[in-house]
């Protein structure tokens, strides 16, 4: 289809519309910057229960982002904090607990349904006079000269902007467009999601069980606003062939593995709704930006949910990154210029590829079941629990608290 010319200007265009995309879409509009946001998938379909199980862990500097951009009061009544944390290792009992009253009553995080928090995104959005959302739409191509970047759809429209921004996922188009090349590998793991109901309540505690197969984690979920039943939800990581996967498990079966995984205090459990089952893998581009144009977030990097930070650290992405652009927008100075996106990348790899290194540590310590690594690591956890400063530490990384937030968001903090 032949390319038209641009139809309309913006300051941004941000390209995928999940988590990443709207909640940057957002920010920017925040503060009157012109943004579109395209993506590929209807709204209506993104709000539907089949469409996505997964569940965000929100630490205490994202939320502050989310604030920053107007979309955390439409979603805090949905989201459960956490107020305690259980570190186990197999069969072990609890070897590590954090509790919030060791931090001032502070609360680690806060566990939001994704489908839930699309909607207070979209609805954030469509509140903003910058903002435009375009859903669903399939981008065509990408041209790019000297001062603007234009965006050509299927449909035959076309956007141009000094700045586009991939916010849409590890298989990015726009990544591949960019020509940048990633490295990464596949952990040979899949996580296995679903919500499940238990008879008594999970007083706001998380469980972290390190299993031979990969990480069992329970996170507490707000009760069932119909039923009032006590929920959670589950991310099962497994190593096993697909054909063999609990995915595929009979209900009774699977409810059977899942009281079995379970602390007592649960009572019993029961798996509801649809089981999702995702690939896990380590990914991580060479770099994030090119010319008038900038990655963020699982477009720009994806880690093992083992630390439940993958969300978190694009939610960093996206605070440097709209700080940098709305100072310059606010200045008249050209969003999309080299320095700024240097600043950028130089703000943002080197916690990138920490956090990326860590958790692939942390994978390859707990998903095993060799004798002296076990002894080890479990000494290693009751260590941590004995020593103070080390837990206030790991306590500290987990609420995700540890000096992120640009002065754009000090500032909204603030006010």
């Amino acid at each position: 289809m032949k390319k038209k010319k641009p139809t309309a200007e913006h300051d941004v265009i941000i390209v995928g519309g999940g988590l990443a995309g709207l909640t940057l879409t957002a920010l920017l509009a925040t503060h009157d910057v012109k943004v579109l946001c395209i993506d590929r998938d209807a709204p209506d379909t993104q709000l539907k229960t089949a469409f996505d199980g997964r569940t965000t862990a929100v630490s205490y500097g994202s939320r502050k982002v989310l604030e920053a951009a107007g979309i955390w009061s439409g979603m805090a009544h949905n989201s459960c904090p956490i107020s305690t944390i259980h570190i186990q290792d197999g069969d072990s009992p609890v070897l590590l607990e954090f509790n919030s009253s060791e931090v001032d009553d502070r609360t680690f995080g806060w566990i939001a349904e994704n489908r839930l928090m699309r909607r207070a995104m979209f609805e954030r959005v469509s509140a903003l006079k910058t903002a435009t959302h375009i859903a669903p739409a399939k981008i065509l191509d990408f041209s790019r000269d000297e001062d603007k970047v234009t965006v050509h759809l299927e449909d035959g429209q076309a956007f141009s902007a000094p700045l586009v921004v991939g916010a849409d996922g590890r298989g990015s188009f726009t990544r591949e467009w960019m020509g940048i090349a990633t490295r990464g590998w596949s952990y040979n793991q899949r996580a296995i999601v679903c919500t499940a109901t238990h008879t008594n309540p999970h007083k706001n505690t998380a469980v972290e069980n390190f299993r031979p197969e990969g990480p069992f984690a329970i996170l507490p979920l707000t009760d069932d606003p119909k039923s009032g039943a006590h929920r959670s939800s589950i991310v099962w990581t497994e190593h096993k062939p697909e054909k063999d996967s609990a995915i595929h498990y009979d209900q009774d079966v699977f409810d059977a593995a899942l009281n079995a995984r379970f602390p007592d205090f649960y009572g019993n459990v029961h798996q509801i709704e649809k089981r999702f089952s995702y690939p896990l893998s380590l990914i991580h581009a060479h770099n994030y930006i090119a010319p008038r144009m900038a990655l963020v977030a699982d477009a720009a990097h994806g880690i093992h949910p083992i630390a439940g930070q993958g969300l978190n650290l694009g939610f960093r992405d996206i605070a440097a990154l709209s700080t940098l652009v709305t100072s310059a927008v606010q200045k008249g100075y050209d969003p999309g210029g080299p320095t700024l996106l240097q600043n950028y990348q130089r703000q943002r790899r080197f916690d990138n590829m920490a956090m990326a290194g860590t958790c692939d540590g942390f994978v390859k310590l707990f998903s095993n079941n060799i004798a002296p690594v076990r002894i080890a690591r479990r000494a290693g956890l009751r260590a941590v629990s004995r020593l103070p400063f080390a837990k206030r530490f790991f306590m500290k990384q987990a609420m995700g608290s540890a000096g992120i937030l640009p002065d754009l968001i000090r500032e909204k903090e603030a006010a």
